[in-house]
This record gives C-alpha cells, sequence and structure tokens, in this order.
C-alpha cells in the first residue's frame, strides 16, 4: 500500500532530525571514538573487566593513554562546557587498566592469511596501531624502528615519570601476541633503502615520527650548553641522564614538551630550572595539568618574554640569556608574529633548552613529497601519498597527540588493505568516523544535575617526586574511582524512549522505527496502533517531533486502504462489538417504559 505524503514527509523529518543514535560528545571527539560513556558506567557499578573490555575494543593502549592522553574528550565533556570540571576520562581509562587488564581478556584472533607483506616504518602509536590492524585483516606485518625500544616518540619523548616503561612494554606485547614481527635498530635511508623496502613488500606504511628537534635562529644559539628537547628528552628517557647539562636549567617553550623538559630538569640534579615562553601564564599552549604539577615543583616561570640573545663567556659556554618583553604573539589573522617591546632584562643560567617544535626526518630520499615541518604530503581523506603503495600516518602525516596518531595509523591501514586488494580507496567509507567529529547531539541537562567537583586523584608530594623518575601519579582508589563516575551525566537523546514504553519494543530510538518505515515502504500495523496519542514522546523531544501524529496518519491510510477497517485482526471483535451496540436485541431500554 502506499502511504500519503505529508506522512512520508513527516516521517523523513524525524528520520533525519532525531538525536538517538547521536555519539555522546566524549566520544564524537575522541579520533578512535571510544564508547566513554559506556564503560564509565560499567566502572561505576563495579564491572572493572567489562569496562576493560569495553576501552579495548577501541584502543590497545588503555594504560598508556590513561596516563598520559590529551584527552580531547575532557575538552568536550558536557561537565566541562557547563560547569567547567570535565570528568576525569583518561584517569578512569586508567583506573579499569590497572585494575582489570590482563592477557586473557585480549582479542588475539587475525584473518586468514593473504599472502600480502607489509613493512611499518615506526614502532610508535601510528605504526603500532596500523599494524594491529593489518594483522588482523590476515596480512604479513613487519616494523621497522631505528630505537631498540618500543613505543617510538612516547617512548623517548614522555618522561618515565609519567609513563612507567613497563606500562608500555607490556601493552605493545599484545603485537607480539598477534604475530607482529619487529626488527628494531635498523635505520631506513641507512641500513635498510627505502626503495628496498618498496621491492620487498605489497604496501608500506610510514610512521617515523617527529624525532628531529630544532632550534630557532637566536643569536647566540652556538654556544655550549644549547639543546633542543627531543635530544634533551631521549637521553634522559633511555638514562635518566644528562651529563652536558648544568645546574641552572631555562627551557624556551609553553607546550606540554617544555613542561615535560623543565620538570625532567631537576630529576637529572638541576638547582634551578626557569620556564621562558612567549605567551603569558593563562594563554599558555601547554595542559593546565602539566602546568599546575610543574607550578608544584618548583619551575619558576617568566611568562610574557622571548629570548633576544644567548649569552656566552669567553670559553663559549652559555652564561645568561637576555630577554625582550612581549607585546603580542600572534597579528590579527591568528599567524604566529611576535611582536616585543625594548624592554629587556638577563637571567644568569647555563643551560638551555629549546622546546619550540620538532620536525619529521625525511627517510624515503627524496621520494615522498613533504610540506610544513618536514611532514609527507597525503590525502586528507585516505593518507595516500604521491606513491601508490606508500601510506603516511602519524607525525610523519599532521597527527598531533598520541590518540590522534592511531587513529591515522587505523585510517592509513584501511588504504593500504584496500590498495592490497585492489579496491577504491575511498567507496563506501565514512571519513568522519575515522576521525573527531562534532557531534548533532543538543540536549538539555538533566533535571536536577549538580555542579559535583571533579574527584583528584593521588600524587606523591612534589618535594619527594621531583627527585626521581617514580610514577609521581598514584590513580583512583575504588572510591574514587566509582565516585568520579558518578559524575557522568550519560549525555544521548533518548528521552522519547525513556517517556514512551511502546516504541522500546521496535527499536532503540524513532530513527531506528521510521528509517525502517521508509526504507521498506511499509511497517506493521500494531506499531502505529500501540501508540495512544498521549503526546508525552512530543513533550520531551528537544525537536517537538510529532511522533504521535506521524503514528496516526499511519493509522488513517491503514484504514484508507482497508475498505474503511482496521488492519488489526484483534480489531474484528470491536468492530461486531460496535454493530450489535446498535442492534434492538441490545438497546439500552429507557426507564419507566415498557
Amino acid at each position: 500500500m502506499e502511504f500519503k505524503k505529508n506522512v512520508l514527509e513527516q516521517a523523513s523529518h524525524i528520520t533525519d532530525g532525531c538525536m538517538g543514535h547521536e555519539d555522546a560528545f566524549c566520544t564524537a571527539a575522541c579520533p578512535m571514538h571510544t564508547d566513554v560513556k559506556k564503560y564509565i558506567a560499567q566502572i561505576g557499578k563495579g564491572d572493572y573487566e567489562g569496562a576493560l573490555k569495553t576501552i579495548r575494543e577501541k584502543l590497545f593502549l588503555p594504560n598508556t593513554l590513561g596516563r598520559i592522553c590529551a584527552h580531547p574528550c575532557e575538552t568536550d565533556c558536557r561537565r566541562n562546557s557547563e560547569f567547567g570540571q570535565p570528568l576525569s576520562v583518561a584517569g578512569l581509562k586508567r583506573f579499569a587498566a590497572e585494575r582489570a587488564d590482563r592477557k586473557e581478556l585480549w582479542e588475539d584472533s587475525v584473518g586468514e592469511p593473504t599472502g600480502k607483506r607489509v613493512a611499518v616504518i615506526g614502532a610508535g602509536p601510528a605504526g603500532a596501531q596500523a599494524a594491529i590492524d593489518l594483522r588482523k585483516a590476515g596480512h604479513e606485518v613487519v616494523i621497522y624502528d631505528k630505537l631498540h625500544v618500543v613505543g617510538g616518540m612516547m617512548r623517548v619523548g614522555i618522561p618515565e615519570y609519567r609513563l612507567p616503561r613497563e606500562v608500555i612494554d607490556f601493552e605493545y606485547s599484545y603485537l607480539v601476541d598477534l604475530g607482529v614481527e619487529f626488527k628494531m635498530g635498523i635505520e631506513i635511508g641507512k641500513d635498510v633503502t627505502f626503495s628496498q623496502l618498496r621491492e620487498d613488500y605489497d604496501s608500506v606504511i610510514v610512521a617515523n615520527g617527529a624525532h628531529k628537534g630544532t632550534i630557532p635562529p637566536v643569536p647566540g644559539k652556538d654556544a655550549e650548553g644549547v639543546f633542543n628537547a627531543v635530544d634533551y628528552l631521549k637521553d634522559i628517557s633511555l638514562t635518566h641522564k644528562f651529563p652536558k647539562a648544568g645546574k641552572k636549567i631555562a627551557v624556551i617553550g609553553g607546550g606540554d614538551v617544555a613542561m615535560d623538559c623543565a620538570r625532567s630538569s631537576w630529576r637529572i640534579g638541576a638547582e634551578e630550572v626557569l620556564l621562558i615562553s612567549l605567551e603569558e601564564l593563562e594563554s599558555l599552549p601547554a595542559s593546565q595539568e602539566e602546568i599546575d604539577e610543574s607550578q608544584e615543583e618548583d619551575v619558576q616561570f617568566i611568562n610574557g618574554w622571548g629570548t633576544d640573545e644567548i649569552l656566552k663567556n669567553k670559553a663559549g659556554k652559555v652564561k645568561g640569556l637576555r630577554l625582550k618583553k612581549v607585546l603580542s604573539v600572534f597579528d590579527e589573522n591568528g599567524r604566529f608574529a611576535p611582536e616585543f617591546s625594548e624592554e629587556t632584562q638577563e637571567v644568569k643560567i647555563d643551560t638551555v633548552v629549546f622546546a619550540t617544535g620538532q620536525q619529521v626526518e625525511d627517510i624515503t630520499d627524496g621520494q615522498l613529497e613533504q610540506k610544513g615541518g618536514g611532514r609527507y604530503v597525503t590525502d586528507p581523506d585516505t593518507l595516500a601519498t604521491n606513491l601508490p603503495d606508500v601510506f603516511a600516518a602519524g607525525d610523519a602525516s599532521g597527527g598531533a597527540i598520541v590518540v590522534q596518531a592511531m587513529a591515522l595509523g587505523r585510517k592509513a591501514a584501511a588504504s593500504a588493505d584496500r590498495f592490497m586488494k585492489e579496491k577504491d580507496l575511498a567507496e563506501g567509507r565514512n571519513f568522519k568516523l575515522e576521525y573527531s567529529f562534532e557531534t548533532r547531539l543538543d540536549v538539555p541537562l538533566p533535571k536536577g544535575t549538580e555542579n559535583l567537583p571533579r574527584t583528584s586523584g593521588n600524587h606523591r608530594s612534589a618535594k619527594e617526586r621531583k627527585r626521581d623518575f617514580k610514577a609521581f601519579d598514584l590513580g583512583y582508589t575504588d572510591e574514587q574511582a566509582q565516585k568520579e563516575a558518578s559524575r557522568c551525566l550519560q549525555c544521548e537523546c533518548k528521552l522519547c524512549m525513556t517517556e514512551c514504553l511502546m516504541m522500546n519494543d521496535y527499536g532503540e530510538c524513532p530513527q531506528d522505527i521510521f528509517g525502517e518505515f521508509l526504507e521498506k515502504g511499509e511497517i506493521d500495523p500494531i506499531i502505529p496502533y500501540s501508540c495512544n496519542m498521549c503526546g508525552g514522546c512530543t513533550h520531551v523531544c528537544p525537536n517537538d517531533f510529532k511522533i504521535g501524529e506521524t503514528f496516526m496518519g499511519m493509522r488513517k491510510d491503514f484504514i484508507l486502504h482497508n475498505d474503511g477497517k482496521s488492519p488489526m485482526e484483534g480489531h474484528k471483535a470491536i468492530e461486531m462489538h460496535q454493530k450489535l451496540g446498535f442492534s434492538k436485541i441490545f438497546c439500552t431500554k429507557v426507564k419507566g417504559v415498557r
């Protein structure tokens, strides 16, 4: 049968605008789309194993990310946008990993062998994620890395007091369990040529990271005692030492890397640590947690000043810095273009560490096109390069944080898999779901929502922790984790489903019911006939969708196409009752009349 135009239009309006399946703000912001509200709800119920399984559906690094993720999910958290105190998503992820993660819970099945071989350059999070996905697709995968340890910049760029090395090694053992082969201490372009790699493998993923530190063209930069952050943190990560550093260390920069350099300086024996940034304190690009923890550890902040010259003694060693007061960091178009006044000051130090940027070093002998920062030129959707069998991911293609690198690794792996199967790289892919996106969810706060304070974790005292590399953050107790989990607003739009029990029998939200109706061009009559037209669904719907009216329109169309009768079998008894109700036999006798 055919339904009237207005019914179809109303159903289409509901289907297109229904937010029942829209992701929560945290899930949409996460490049890997971890089901945050689900695992937090599981933690709140004490189901730590269930929470860990939910996390591992998307992430192979739950404990690592729980400690060091830049957590864009927390930025978009409704409690942050409404009250300025986001849920501790990362902290709860770490909690679940510490309480429940063990190899028996790992999904280590792989696909049927395809006979294809893939080389992945780089054992960082992007390369590792690409390797996992390609191995699960049935391909043979070999990871090459010039370091002798796994983890890439995550291993040599993030200090051990933030990320214990045994955590990385345990989580990376998953790749070994899957059958991924590692060739460590092999530098592409030196020990093996890029061309040889392409000859030996069916596809190549380039994920070599940004391991090249930079120093801006500041007068005096050739002085003894000037270093870049990449080399500084790498040596400290591998040896817990940096013999070339002095006792009075100045770190130039305002991001998380600068904070890591400053805090690491105490741990290698510094007596004074300065952090000098162009930005004022309230505008620093570093995360607030890193800023707070650096200040707790007595790092001296000198904000709003730029390096004018590195001062050196007669022996050519650093003896101080001349700084210039910053008037502005960006121009009217938002471009980085610092302006300075003539006001200056000098500080006495003996070591300078520049945490002002890092680059990707070309390992392809010029075969791949590069752009700013040495990053390879790629198609933004597929991460394909100018070579058909080569794809780039992570820092090598533009990722900035670990979870973004993983998402790019997954994207590159999907493209490489398609290339080897001779499929179109883009056809049928929903690129929106392969990275962070803006959810359409727009719902009011639940009634009675309180501004509950964020639950603090447990940190070792600054005086104690600043002199060693042991973990400074001890994580949540069970009680703290469940208290923090209880703050989650479980953001979703299924208010109508709470109001209407009937619709729950036929789908998760109106989009399911009306979407299937439009797709098939028909609907089981019991669905619209189950609606009692109370209007409760429309009353609570943020978009005021006329759900009951649409069901009524369907009922009218059913009757029109059924000779004026209900299509429901059970309604025949009602029709007979109505017919008999007007029969002489059943007429009501008037009182007093015989």
